[in-house]
């Protein structure tokens, strides 16, 4: 590994933070992190290709970005202004009128700066950014597609709802566009139209498109400005110009989190019975566990801005749980500390499981192997889901708003 990976930094989120911590900045030695090609031999990216520059994209497993589908008959009934007087309009009104606005329709313009700096990223530094980039971009290319068949299914059930969908779609893709631009700076790309017939799809109801699309807009907010505050702190760890956007580009996740938490407001029996405390619960637990999983494999990026992998994460999973409280009628509490205890040992059994998987053994041992392991991670992530979780919900839902303190 390049010298840069292995750095010891301090800062909000740095290596020497303690876990969960609040503390001021230090900037590190300029150094400690400047990436250049005397500073490491360049290694070999290797990446396989469909064509000249077009990357294949990573294998799927439960931890990568998926493409869904779901009951678009449903939908149109669940957005009916017959049939749904839960419909708040003034409210989707005012939002439309927000997106319509589009605050980032000149943000994301690159420079040169791009280029040049991607071409100082090298050896095992260059691998992790580009797998970096992938992921990001195939999430946002997954919402693109999502949010841009919606907007063309509600189109005569209800256009103001429609139309948000489809400006939401060109967040998305003007997001997912700029990543793969990213990424040809690094001499790859990814054929977003052969993904689009290609990749498998993945179905949801309605009620669980909801719900899981309003937790990845909230937590993607929250780890963009994440990211971005602590680059601010740490300018000599801002090794390529993309992190400089996140800033705005994360009041965009931000607005479409938002109308999630209205269009759950407009379906009241998905925020308030029992059922809809678990499968609340459900949702979160899947996000916070995957992206913990997720990161820690990924150690190498974080590291590679300075960031203390398990300390930002526990922040984003934190700050996502309390935006999540205002809309989710139950969420776990992932404020006491037995929660994060039981999600490291989540980190040590998946670490063991993929040591396993790159043992030179036949994949019958290494299934045997993995066994008592899953066991245990099952265990524990049943043992997460039965704590004492956290009853809240949305205010526009309380009988007695006169009794509300806020």
């Amino acid at each position: 590994m390049a010298t840069m990976l292995n750095k010891r930094v301090t800062g909000a989120f740095g290596k020497q933070a303690p876990t969960r911590a609040r503390v001021a900045a230090v900037r590190p030695s300029r150094s400690a992190v400047r990436v250049s090609a005397s500073a490491a031999t360049e290694q070999s990216v290797d990446f396989k290709t469909m064509r000249d520059g077009i990357k294949v994209a990573a294998e799927e497993s439960l931890l990568t970005p998926r493409f869904y589908t779901t009951d678009f008959d449903e939908m149109e009934r669940l957005f009916s202004l017959e049939l749904n007087k839960n419909l708040d309009m003034e409210e989707f009104d005012a939002m439309l009128a927000e997106f319509k606005l589009d605050y980032n329709q000149r943000h994301f313009v690159r420079n040169e700066s791009f280029k040049a700096a991607a071409e100082k990223i090298t050896g095992p530094t260059r691998k992790i950014f580009i797998e970096f980039l992938e992921r990001s971009c195939t999430a946002e290319f997954s919402g693109f597609l999502l949010y841009k068949e919606l907007g063309r299914r509600l189109k005569a059930t209800n256009p103001c709802v429609a139309e948000i969908f489809t400006l939401m779609s060109r967040d998305e893709a003007r997001h997912a566009g700029f990543l793969n631009k990213a990424m040809s700076d690094f001499n790859l790309a990814l054929d977003l139209g052969f993904l689009t017939k290609n990749r498998k799809y993945t179905f949801f109801k309605p009620k669980f498109i909801f719900y899981a699309t309003y937790l990845s807009e909230k937590i993607g907010y929250w780890r963009y400005i994440s990211i971005y505050r602590h680059l601010q702190r740490n300018p000599d760890n801002q090794l390529y110009p993309l992190f400089e956007y996140f800033e705005n580009w994360c009041q965009d996740e931000n607005r479409h989190g938002d109308f999630f938490s209205a269009v759950l407001k407009s379906q009241p029996d998905m925020i308030s019975d029992w059922a809809a405390k678990l499968w609340s619960r459900f949702f979160c637990l899947s996000v916070y566990i995957t992206m913990y999983l997720n990161d820690h494999q990924r150690d190498a990026f974080y590291s590679s801005l300075g960031l203390n992998t398990t300390q930002f994460n526990q922040h984003v999973i934190i700050e996502t749980n309390k935006s999540t409280e205002r809309i989710f009628p139950a969420v776990p509490d992932v404020e006491n500390p037995e929660f994060f205890r039981r999600m490291d040992l989540l980190i040590q059994y998946n670490s063991k499981i993929v040591e396993i998987g790159r043992m030179n053994v036949p994949d019958a041992v290494k299934a045997l192997l993995r066994l008592p392991l899953l066991e245990r991670m099952v265990a524990e992530v049943f043992q997460i889901f039965i704590m004492t979780p956290k009853d809240c919900g949305s205010y526009d839902l309380a009988e007695n708003k006169a009794a509300l303190v806020y």
